[in-house]
């Protein structure tokens, strides 16, 4: 009988024992596995913006100025506490300016990286392709340089920052008129968004006003112009409007005085870099063009941006730098307003946007989201861009 007790003492002892033994370790193991609560989660510390354009290719200079510009941005908001205290993370996808790469960039942001924003397209064959993405998932994307008809339309979460082509191309035909007198005018126009979007309204404008003798394409990437050129100088024009980018209008206006076609050049915001006086040389001495962005601006805000520019990159900014640095400080300020949110509320923030004060002057949108600005015209003087309106 005692041993009995003895033995019931025992096994009540060991029972006891054991149970304490599985609860400790139950708890040990649970507070192994349960996540530390005490600090936020690192996706939670920043907040992600994209871009998508050329950074390799033949366009990539473009690119590569419209990162640049966008660069500056975040810095100086993040010396500024980033968005309420959050970093800004810049995620930056190659293109090569082409479609297909375009859409797998946006696709990549907004799937895998999360991002808020997206800044971008470069060029408006990007934007055409990658827009409706962005606008599908909600995600806010605004463009600096996509001028093509039809971008604002994708949706009510695409914006753009710069001029259209048709308003700056039928701008810039009634100055030819009006104030340089000219009456004849031929084009020739890249075989891309951009380019024929630009030959349409100008074509439409000039033949309005006075007449058009004649009409050529290129490629971009292209050297040989001269088939096109000696076509257009049995026209006898006073004067060749360049629907295009810098690279080739610098080469056409090199082949255009080497066949004696002297004409007065005309172009689009295409023309805006120091690459056009470098190629050019004499060729484009007294070109007129229009631009959203004129570096010796002499407001404060400019010449701080040209100052950090030179000295972060070693160059002058150009026009897509610039337009660049204002849609991500506009895109930035919506997201601070919304304190880190995308989505509707993004849109709705940025729809809101009212002269806001950039570099490349104030900026507001039309209900589609287009841009209302200023259209400045250049003209190359003595090897440098001045300004002439």
């Amino acid at each position: 009988m005692l041993m009995s007790k003895h033995s019931r003492f025992l096994t009540i002892l060991f029972i006891i024992m054991l149970t304490a033994a599985l609860l400790s370790g139950c708890s040990q193991n649970q507070s192994e596995k349960s996540p530390d609560t005490s600090q936020p989660a690192k996706a939670d510390e920043t907040i992600k913006i994209g871009t998508i354009g050329p950074l390799t290719g033949n366009i990539a200079t473009y690119g590569l100025s419209t990162k640049n510009g966008v660069e500056i941005a975040v810095e100086e908001f993040n010396q500024n506490g980033g968005i309420n205290g959050k970093p800004i993370k810049l995620i930056s996808e190659d293109t090569r300016g082409e479609q297909t790469e375009a859409a797998n960039a946006a696709s990549k942001l907004i799937e895998q990286d999360k991002v808020v924003a997206i800044v971008g397209g470069v060029i408006s064959s990007e934007t055409l392709t990658a827009g409706p993405i962005a606008n599908d998932a909600k995600v806010v994307m605004i463009s600096s340089s996509s001028t093509a008809a039809g971008v604002p339309e994708i949706g009510d979460y695409i914006f753009r920052n710069c001029l259209s082509d048709e308003v700056q191309a039928i701008q810039l035909a009634e100055y030819a008129v009006k104030e340089l007198g000219l009456k004849k005018f031929a084009i020739m126009f890249t075989n891309n968004d951009y380019g024929l979007s630009l030959k349409e309204a100008f074509e439409a404008k000039a033949k309005e006003l006075a007449g058009i003798t004649a009409i050529e394409t290129y490629n971009d990437g292209e050297k040989d112009f001269r088939a096109q050129l000696t076509k257009i100088k049995g026209t006898n024009p006073d004067a060749l409007y360049i629907a295009g980018y810098y690279t080739e209008a610098a080469k056409i206006a090199q082949q255009a005085k080497d066949q004696g076609l002297n004409v007065q050049i005309l172009g689009a915001d295409g023309f805006y870099s120091p690459v056009l006086l470098e190629l050019g040389g004499d060729a484009v001495e007294g070109a007129v063009f229009t631009a959203g962005f004129f570096t010796d601006d002499p407001s404060e805000n400019t010449q701080n941006f040209v100052k950090v520019y030179k000295e972060k990159f070693n160059s002058e900014p150009d026009m897509f730098a610039a337009q660049a640095y204002d849609a991500t400080m506009i895109l930035l300020t919506a997201i601070k307003n919304t304190d880190g949110k995308g989505g509707e509320a993004l849109q709705q923030e940025m729809a809101k946007t009212k002269d806001f004060p950039g570099i490349t002057g104030n900026t507001s949108f039309t209900d589609v989201g287009d841009a209302i600005k200023d259209i400045i015209i250049l003209k190359v003087e003595d090897g440098k861009f001045t300004k002439l309106r």
